[in-house]
């Protein structure tokens, strides 16, 4: 005999959101030679926050401060809110789990798009809630669609991703404005902007931190070059934000990952370099897709997403090649987004893998 699972749980099939590069190398028995499927950031994290982690992990014997105390300040400087408007966590993906788990309970509707980023969407079934989906529309999330279902579905909460992934696409400022300004007060938008640092101009709204229909959810994990840390954070209205300490994980993000995060922040120069080198990429990446007859789509992240014109399953061969030639990347998983491909931005070296090995893969395809 075993302890019983809960009534949800046992209904869930045990499954991974993402397949980890490492998983796959234990599978083929050997590694890969270009790692472009985790959009992580092969540039590396700042040489002041590697040097702060270095210090702070002679202090591993300590816990890490459970308020997140400088940090939690220095993202509220940043962001000219106060720290009562901030909750840091062990990445955006534990937070969205502390999100479900504080809002959703067994039949409650929550909005998302068909195809968006999936371990939002992992942890609402997990605590019960009923998905309600609409399908992107022309590459972006269909936020009049979304919009729609929120007012028919009296959901709990809304996801949005601005800039997307995994398609790269994005939606100007004054239309994610527009769409929060139609909410009603009992929604709560959770807007996923861990691209932000990637974004144009004129593409990151401007939104009243107190009201509290929207949280905005950031990360350490793209530009900040700190992916394997865990540590993200979310801001908006206070009375919002408090209720994490009911349920979150106090101890959840380390010493090392706090001095990490805390040292880049100061380190302004170091994510413009970043994100001259992911633009730099980006442009090489569509040349390559463009030298091989397939079709880059804009994109606002720090990934491009390709398009191979056919199917999915065209797509799924094209991935499948790539990887016997040892090199990862990712795909979207839903029809007619999963037609494409997407590919990180990284340094040159890895690149040049990707262009000398994606003719073969297409041809194997």
């Amino acid at each position: 005999m075993t302890a019983p699972l809960t009534s949800i749980v046992s209904e869930l099939p045990a499954s991974v959101p993402f397949v980890g590069p490492e998983a796959l190398e234990r599978a083929r028995g050997r590694p890969f030679r270009a790692r472009l499927g985790a959009n992580e950031s092969a540039f590396g994290a700042a040489p002041a926050a590697i040097a702060a982690m270095h210090a702070a992990a002679s202090e591993g014997w300590k816990y890490g401060d459970p308020e997140n105390y400088d940090l939690k300040h220095a993202i509220a400087a940043r962001h000219g809110v106060t720290p009562a408007h901030v909750v840091v966590g062990e990445g955006i993906d534990a937070l969205f789990g502390v999100v479900a788990r504080l809002h959703v309970e067994p039949g409650v509707a929550v909005v998302t798009s068909l195809g968006a980023y999936p371990t939002f969407a992992f942890h609402v079934a997990g605590n019960g809630g009923r998905l309600v989906t609409a399908p992107y529309r022309d590459d972006r999330e269909d936020i009049d669609a979304l919009l729609a279902l929120a007012s028919t579905e009296r959901p709990r909460l809304v996801f949005l991703a601005n800039p997307d992934n995994p398609m790269g696409s994005w939606w100007d400022a004054a239309a994610v404005e527009a769409f929060v300004a139609a909410l009603s007060r009992d929604v709560l938008l959770c807007l996923d902007e861990a691209y932000a640092d990637f974004s144009p101009a004129g593409a990151l709204p401007a939104i009243d931190p107190d009201d509290p229909r929207v949280l905005r959810f950031r990360t350490f994990s793209k530009a900040h070059g700190m992916a394997g840390l865990r540590v993200g954070y979310a801001f908006g209205a206070p009375e919002v934000v408090a209720a994490f300490d009911r349920v979150r994980n106090h101890f959840g993000v380390n010493r090392v990952a706090q001095a990490g995060a805390l040292a880049s922040l100061d380190d302004e120069g170091h994510i413009a370099s970043v994100v001259t080198r992911v633009e730099r990429a980006r442009v090489r990446i569509a040349a390559i897709a463009k030298d091989n007859g397939l079709q880059a789509l804009p994109s606002a992240t720090n990934f491009v997403t390709v398009d191979c014109g056919r199917d999915g399953a065209f797509a799924r061969a094209v991935l499948a090649a790539l990887a016997e030639r040892d090199v990862f990347i990712r795909m979207p998983g839903v029809a007619p987004l999963d037609r494409c491909i997407r590919i990180s931005a990284a340094p040159d070296d890895e690149l040049e893998v990707l262009a000398a090995e994606l003719p073969g893969a297409l041809a194997a395809a």
